[in-house]
């Protein structure tokens, strides 16, 4: 990162702003208050890439605070007035006023003693990171850095106004915190930041599973997830809050040679999100079926008779293991089934050879990956870590030559919609039968014979509908004795 960050910038930023924020600082300096942009607003400001979500701290207490933006404009809310919060919303700029705050923690959970402050400084020392804990006097455009934010903003060091010790203690989040602002802003720890993480990594389990699996989504979505992941591990963070990474660091020896599976995984993540779609954002699910693709490994690995590893069925075993953790994490049902099922189908390409896939087994690929098609693509594409050239390459030209396939194919038959030639309602009149089970099975039946032998004419269908019907002894209606 760059060492040319400079204070003058910040102020540049804020007239950017304006007239937001020198209307919003009149106001409270006409009240006898202070106004100052704070925290992640300054850094961002610093970085060039002030947002229209600002923080602003004051040493107006929250009833005066609430009275000047209700003033100021109607879209007003109060959720966090009993943490010294105020938000409001004028022009599409999202403003939130906190009273100074000089907080103690019981050190037992990660809730403090909410105690309103007096100085802008006394506010900033309680801050996470000395990124985080810079201000900006909106009267004066006075810039305030009492413990070196800037200066650690622009040699990427991240670190605490305190000591890291006492500001982990306090709120242990902070531990989370910390790699994901190592992935979101390519910062490095400083070094008693680090050995306050390791020495410290347990605390971790005092926090909510849903706030950490927040701080976990954000560090996978930042520019330098593999960093952020890297730090987690090193950290032991890992150990409580995504056991089954560094449970892929598996011991090599000369007479099992086989890669290391959590570096793979790791180079997996960066090569999956080189092939994100440009301009799409980060895709959370397919960065954590990256990581935990191979998870399976380490319960499957055997050793073969003079020499060599297998892991079969980690695909399995690894699909339920990232559906178990992911669940304890407290994820979306939606995200927990669509990184299992990725993880589950991530291998099925290797069955392709070199083109050896009929087409109803392409058919099979497409209808089984459904919606997830283009990320198990990425994925796939993405699995190949080989420093063999020519060995890369070849699987380069299986994959693009496999996607050829399920393009004319599915141009062809609509693959997306995948059906069988007679719907339900057809099923139950050839038959003569009511809704139920048989009409399930006679569709499914019909399904797979679409899948093996692509789209059948209607009479056709009909025939392996009755064929299939008289087979089970479904007497069926007009039917010959």
């Amino acid at each position: 990162m760059s060492s040319s960050l400079s204070r003058p910038r910040t102020v540049e930023e804020l007239l950017r702003i304006s007239p937001i924020a020198e209307e919003l600082a009149a106001r409270f300096t006409t009240a006898g208050h202070r106004l100052y942009l704070v925290g992640g607003s300054v850094r961002d400001a610093l970085l060039g890439r002030l947002g229209t979500d600002l923080d602003f701290t004051t040493d107006a207490r929250p009833p005066e605070v609430l009275r000047i933006l209700s003033e100021w404009t109607d879209a007003v809310w109060d959720i966090g007035i009993a943490f010294g919060t105020v938000g409001a919303s004028k022009h599409g700029v999202t403003c939130e006023v906190t009273t100074f705050r000089a907080d103690s923690y019981d050190r037992v959970t990660r809730n403090p003693e909410v105690r309103f402050g007096d100085s802008i400084e006394e506010d900033l020392v309680r801050r996470d990171f000395t990124v985080n804990a810079m201000a900006v006097d909106l009267s004066t455009k006075q810039f305030i850095d009492p413990y070196g934010g800037a200066s650690a903003l622009g040699e990427g060091r991240l670190d605490t106004p305190a000591a890291p010790e006492e500001s982990f203690a306090d709120d242990p989040l902070r531990l989370m915190r910390a790699a994901r602002f190592v992935s979101q802003l390519g910062l490095r720890p400083a070094p008693r930041v680090l050995t306050a993480m390791k020495a410290m990594s347990a605390q971790i389990t005092r926090v909510t599973v849903e706030r950490v699996q927040v701080e976990l989504s954000k560090l996978l979505c930042g520019d330098n997830a593999r960093t952020g992941v890297e730090l987690l591990v090193d950290s032991g963070l890992a150990d409580h809050v995504l056991p089954e990474v560094p449970a892929m660091r598996l011991e090599i020896d000369e007479h099992h040679q086989h890669k290391d599976v959590y570096q793979h995984s790791l180079v997996v993540l960066d090569q999956a999100i080189a092939l994100e779609e440009p301009g799409a954002g980060p895709d959370l699910v397919l960065r954590l079926a990256a990581l935990l693709h191979d998870v399976g490994k380490p319960d499957t690995r055997r050793h073969i008779p003079g020499g060599g590893v297998s892991f079969h069925h980690h695909e399995v075993v690894g699909a339920k293991l990232a559906r178990k953790r992911l669940r304890a994490l407290r994820y979306a049902k939606e995200i927990v089934e669509d990184v299992a099922k990725l993880v589950y189908l991530h291998l099925r390409f290797h069955g392709y050879g070199r083109g050896e896939w009929t087409d109803s087994a392409v058919r099979r690929y497409v209808t089984d990956a459904g919606d997830l098609l283009p990320r198990l693509n990425k994925l796939v594409r993405a699995d190949c870590t080989t420093r063999n050239r020519r060995k890369a390459m070849a699987l380069q030209r299986t994959y693009d030559e496999l996607e050829e396939r399920i393009e004319r194919i599915a141009a062809e038959e609509d693959l997306a919609r995948v059906r069988p030639d007679l719907d339900g309602n057809e099923i139950m009149r050839l038959l003569g039968i009511p809704p139920g089970p048989l009409v399930g099975q006679a569709w499914s039946h019909l399904k797979e014979l679409r899948l093996d032998r692509g789209p059948l004419e209607h009479d056709e269908a009909v025939a392996e509908l009755l064929r299939w019907a008289a087979e089970r002894g479904v007497s069926v209606p007009g039917a010959g004795g």
